[in-house]
């Protein structure tokens, strides 16, 4: 076992064995029996050094941040090892996953989303651990597999996974955990402490060689298994926006959820196959009237133009060879009278096409402008309900599909649909004018222009509908690649210890191969699409030269107009093939608008109230009182009450704990407070007003809330916890020192201004935790709402931050929901939970005192 504080580096000591970390000096060495000859001889050449990690061997590695694939729970646990189906109900047995299972739509074939989305915390560490105990490796690496487990989970992982399950196949365990408690099971025991190991051996070794630490450690051993007797059972599934909150419920929510999948699928395969041209309205609208009469008025001037330069062309050539034929009659003596005057022709010509470059540059600034337009007032009306959207919208929408809607349709209409629309005018127009011009010079090609053009929109419509359909395939196996890709490097550590670099790479290949396959099934139907035009203009160049040369013989048609038709004859198949690639192209680029705007009429929560910020009392709320009068609230209009008629009254700095089980109403208490959820029947008053009147803004900016899983934002130290700015560098000291985090952050360069990357990862899990505490003592709300806030977090500095936080928030109101009974044992006052309503309110030891007593029940049943 590995031990210490936060921070000391116990996973990094992990890392480095994987070969994770940057070495500067030493070796690691790695004792297992080879398997092979060849692996063997490297051992002995090597003298039993691994210099080369790539020779270590698999090695099966649960992480202290679950790592998930986006497939199903068994898929998960199996990770591509051959299925054993006894050895797989022992290992659901082993992390009771099997009553998890039994609650989720499809059991084990349920497909659990990006980071395992729909489970909950502990139900992701369990499948992590499943994974390792269901690999068959000599060594198994567990990273706090506890942090996110209550207390019966984690002593029945301990005793029947690690002590029996794995150490019936002698498998070497390596476990970095806080719970002291397990200390005597191990064999042998690491101390870390700032990076280095403070001492090691067996517990008899520590006691001798280091007493002090013994004793410490004792002492928190005697609490930790006090304080297991009065843990309660934690939830086994999602508690968040649904109606699941509420046992009664639970079964037609499931109905409801797999007929929403069913909805959604169908929803789907419509959206496949049609995509009304709505979106284009929307678009266009989008632009602006004068934005949207500017755009077309020089599109239709500039082609008009074009033709005026090309009859112009026709007509001075015309004049250009009859004065040569009248030349060559009239035989002229004097030279000045048979040269013909080109001046007039190329003034006209000169004026005609510098009108042509301002109105291309008209057009071109048009187009650009439209696209701007459009992209910007999408776009911003897009973050707009995004930030406004309640919190169902993203519990019930996946967060790649908003990312989405963010990145690559934004992308699509900013800089695709302007192009692919001033193609498809430009086509169109151009299309237009050469079957005028041809018409005009050849009347008699109007009788062959129907059957043409029937032909042309068969071949449109059937490319279309093949166009579109493999563009939204090649889509679709884009998303795949990506997101393979994605989630790989998330859990390249995971995937490195267990050796599956390989089977990963051969995926990535496949679904990149499935990608090119359908990319070149496009390139193919273009050329398809290409031939058959071409096929459509020589038939159009046929009867546009037979007709116009007749004309020309019989009619007297003179030369300049043959030369014209024949030329716009020409270019005729070019101009068809590109109106019907663009108007496909242009129908796929359309979903984007379609899906951009269905998120845009998302209805946004109300965050106007009956009262203005002016008049909210300044200081509101000074005291921190909570008053709940008949309180029901629901998720959704659509589903039935997670909390009925529920009634309490917090003192002003009054410290109170929730517990509760599974689905008891715990965490919809809390979203009640913010008003996330809907308040349909009665009122909660906060210091003599009533929330609903307030302005949200208002209302969310004067609380603090910390969840147990924490939150952390790219930037700096600072930043993360001063995000207004408004607090000074004594001030956010202070609250480091409150939260055992002054000596992490001086050490840093740059102190307070030290960087965080992305989610917090250069900082551990316990960490975060902290830095979320020291942030929520940096705002100095009345009343803090504690989700778990140290559940990642060493026994020894636990118990400093309780202290801590009893007499930091001493005149202030502290909301705790329990999910261990040891962090609400010192409150003031317990609320227990059951099914949406409040079954006991008193304080801890009267309700211990009471043996019929829901709470006692709790304590008694883990004695």
């Amino acid at each position: 076992m590995i031990v210490g504080q936060v921070g000391c580096g116990k996973s990094s000591l992990l890392l480095a064995a994987l070969g994770e970390m940057q070495k500067i000096s030493g070796n690691i060495t790695w004792n297992s029996l080879p398997k092979s000859d060849s692996e063997e001889s490297v051992r002995y050449n090597m003298l039993g050094v691994f210099v080369f990690f790539r020779k270590r061997g698999s090695v099966a590695y649960a992480s202290q941040r679950p790592w998930l694939l986006n497939a199903t729970v068994e898929e998960n646990i199996l990770f591509d090892m051959a299925p054993n189906e006894k050895r797989y109900k022992e290992v659901m047995e082993v992390c009771q996953l099997q009553p998890d299972i039994d609650t989720l739509p499809q059991g084990d074939q349920t497909m659990i989303g990006e980071r395992g989305i729909i489970l909950s915390g502990g139900q992701r560490q369990r499948i992590s651990v499943a994974r390792a105990l269901y690999q068959q490796t000599n060594v198994v690496f567990l990273d706090d597999p506890f942090s996110a487990l209550d207390i019966h989970l984690s002593d029945h992982l301990m005793h029947e996974g690690i002590l029996k399950f794995l150490r019936q196949e002698k498998r070497t365990v390596v476990l970095v955990t806080h719970k002291l408690q397990y200390l005597p099971h191990a064999d042998w025991i690491i101390a870390m402490r700032d990076g280095t190991v403070q001492t090691q051996g067996t517990l008899k070794d520590i006691q001798c060689a280091e007493p002090e630490l013994f004793e410490q450690w004792r002492t928190l051993m005697n609490r930790q298994n006090k304080e297991n007797s009065t843990e309660l059972k934690r939830k086994s599934f999602r508690r968040a926006m649904y109606s699941r909150d509420t046992l009664a419920t639970e079964d037609e929510d499931e109905d409801s959820s797999a007929s929403t999948d069913e909805e959604s699928l169908r929803a789907e395969l419509r959206h496949r196959t049609h995509l009304p041209w709505s979106s284009l309205f929307s678009y266009l609208r989008s632009a602006g009237l004068v934005l949207l009469a500017l755009l077309v008025f020089s599109q239709l001037c500039k082609h008009t133009l074009m033709v005026a330069i090309d009859f112009w062309l026709a007509h001075w050539t015309t004049h250009v060879i009859s004065a040569q034929i009248e030349t060559s009659e009239r035989n002229c003596t004097f030279t000045g009278e048979c040269v013909f005057q080109h001046s007039l022709y190329l003034q006209v010509f000169s004026v005609l096409c510098v009108l042509g470059i301002v109105l291309c540059l008209v057009t071109s600034l048009a187009v650009e402008w439209t696209g701007l337009r459009v992209s910007r007032e999408l776009h911003c009306s897009l973050l707009r309900i995004i930030v406004l959207a309640p919190m169902r919208l993203f519990e019930t929408t996946p967060l790649g599909n908003i990312l989405n809607r963010f990145s690559t349709d934004t992308n699509t209409i900013d800089q695709h649909i302007p192009v692919t629309m001033e193609c498809l005018i430009r086509s169109t127009l151009l299309c237009v004018s050469a079957v005028g011009v041809i018409s005009y010079v050849t009347p008699v090609f109007l009788i062959a222009l129907l059957p043409l053009a029937v032909a042309c929109y068969f071949i449109q419509k059937y490319f279309r509908v093949a166009s579109r359909d493999l563009q939204q395939l090649e889509d679709s196996t884009e998303m795949p690649l990506l997101s393979h890709f994605s989630q790989t490097v998330e859990g390249l550590t995971t995937i490195r210890a267990f050796r599956h670099e390989q089977k990963f790479k051969k995926k990535l290949l496949e679904h990149t191969d499935a990608n090119n396959i359908s990319s070149l099934f496009l390139t193919a139907a273009n050329r398809w699409l290409e031939v058959r035009m071409e096929y459509v203009g020589a038939f159009v160049v046929l009867i546009a030269a037979v007709a116009s040369i007749s004309s020309a013989l019989y009619s007297q048609l003179s030369a300049g107009l043959v030369g014209l038709g024949l030329t716009y004859a020409l270019m005729v198949s070019n101009y068809l093939n590109w109106i019907v690639r663009n108007l496909a192209d242009m129908e796929v680029q359309l979903g984007c608008v379609k899906r951009v705007s269905a998120l845009i009429h998302t209805d946004a929560e109300n965050y106007d109230g009956l009262m203005t910020p002016a008049q909210v009392p300044a200081g509101w709320p000074k005291y921190g009182e909570i008053q709940i009068q008949n309180l029901s609230v629901r998720y959704d209009t659509s589903l039935r009450p997670v909390l009925r008629h529920v009634n309490a009254h917090i003192k002003p700095g009054q410290k109170v704990g929730i517990c509760g089980r599974t689905g008891s109403g715990k965490s919809s208490f809390s979203l009640a407070l913010f008003r996330m959820v809907d308040s349909f029947e009665g009122q909660i008053i906060i210091d003599g007003i009533d929330i609903a009147k307030l302005p949200l803004q208002t209302l969310r900016s004067k609380f603090s809330i910390i969840l147990q899983d924490p939150i952390l934002f790219s930037g700096t130290i600072r930043f993360n916890l001063d995000p207004e700015r408004k607090a000074t560098d004594k001030m956010l000291w202070e609250a480091l020192e409150i939260a055992q985090l002054m000596p992490v952050v001086k050490a840093l360069p740059g102190g307070l201004d030290a960087v965080v990357t992305e989610g917090g990862e250069n900082f551990s899990q316990g960490q975060r935790q902290l830095f979320c505490l020291a942030r929520a003592f940096v705002r100095k709300s009345s009343i803090l709402i504690m989700d778990e806030a140290t559940a990642s977090i060493d026994m020894a500095t636990e118990s400093i931050l309780q202290k801590v936080v009893m007499t930091a928030f001493a005149d202030r109101t502290v909301v705790t929901i329990a999910h261990r009974v040891h962090t609400i044992l010192g409150s003031d006052a317990v609320i227990v939970m059951k099914h949406g309503g409040i079954v006991e309110y008193d304080e801890p030891d009267v309700l211990l005192e009471q043996k019929d007593s829901v709470f006692s029940a709790f304590v008694r049943a883990d004695k």
